[in-house]
């Protein structure tokens, strides 16, 4: 009786560990309105496009001549974006990267910033999984890292290969550019700036499982991650941006909050550190999670600007 008691008792902690996973992966990574986001309080504020840009800022950009555009995912999916061309081919084009539950309309700030300061084409990509892009599973950075070299090279065949090509990103946006840097990518890529982002999906979601429910990672996890590299197609251990990092090749600016409870300002310091090749770190004072740029927007254009300047790009006239 106690060997079956005690395989009963298996069972149950197999079945309850899976149903658990299910309910991670369901969570997390499912395409799915994301309510454990709403009324965060690692979040400030809420998680809408204010953090990121102002009302003006959404304003300006519905004002401008926008082109929405779309290519095929190597795994056949429509991916779509919004294209804001400069009158001057020259320019260098920015690709802008959205973070988790968002939309690539939602940089309209850094938009903004990189047209007017800059004279900059500007691309704001919907991920596979969110906006107006196709797509069940939301890839965290790592199936993105794809997208992103193909969008690269949309923008070359669009604009010519004499342009200069930006990559920035915030949250989980800020992981997706440091993973796509480190792939074979064009010398048209000449830099890197990541604002917020997550040292890998391992890490980020097992700090998220212990502020949201209080849970260790194991076993949940590595049952999640499973699942994950089941029914994604990757596991959470092989997305990472730390790894990643090792094969950059260009300069890369890091910025975070200091008050960043959502991914841990210690993650910055981290990816800085496995940086390897010129590299420059902002630490904004009172920002939380996503919020440098509105906390201390004449800091965070100042150092961008300064960064850009010393990156072999055309600058503005």
């Amino acid at each position: 009786m106690l060997l079956y008691g005690t395989a009963a008792l298996i069972l149950v902690i197999l079945a309850s560990t899976w149903i658990g996973g299910l309910y991670f992966f369901k969570t997390a990574i499912r395409r799915a309105p994301k309510s454990f986001l709403v009324d965060n309080p690692n979040l400030m504020p809420e998680p809408d496009n204010e953090f990121i840009s102002s009302a003006s800022d959404q304003e300006w950009l519905d004002k401008q001549h926008c082109e929405t555009v779309s290519i095929l995912s190597h795994d056949g999916l429509k991916l779509q974006g919004t294209w804001l061309a400069s009158a001057d081919k020259s320019r260098p084009t920015v690709i802008l990267a959205h973070g988790y539950s968002g939309k690539g309309r939602e940089m309209a700030g850094f938009a903004r910033f990189y047209v007017e300061k800059r004279g900059c084409s500007v691309l704001m990509p919907d991920d596979r999984a969110h906006g107006q892009s196709e797509g069940h599973v939301i890839g965290f950075g790592w199936l993105d890292r794809k997208d992103y070299v193909d969008w690269v090279n949309w923008v070359i065949d669009k604009v010519g290969k004499q342009t200069d090509i930006v990559l920035h990103g915030i949250s989980m946006g800020g992981a997706t550019v440091l993973m796509t840097g480190g792939e074979p990518l064009p010398a048209q890529v000449k830099a890197i700036v990541s604002d917020c982002a997550y040292t890998s999906v391992k890490d980020e979601l097992t700090f998220q499982l212990k502020q949201l429910y209080k849970l260790p990672a194991f076993p949940f996890i590595p049952v999640t991650s499973l699942i994950s590299r089941w029914k994604a197609g990757y596991s959470f251990k092989e997305a990472s941006a730390l790894k990643q990092l090792a094969k950059v090749q260009v300069p890369v600016l890091f910025i975070h909050g200091e008050a960043d409870t959502f991914v841990p300002t210690e993650m910055v310091y981290r990816l800085y550190e496995a940086c390897p090749t010129e590299k420059e770190l902002l630490i904004i004072p009172r920002a939380g999670h996503g919020t440098a740029f509105q906390v201390d927007r004449s800091r965070y254009v100042e150092v961008l600007e300064s960064f850009l300047n010393k990156v072999p790009i055309k600058q503005a006239n």
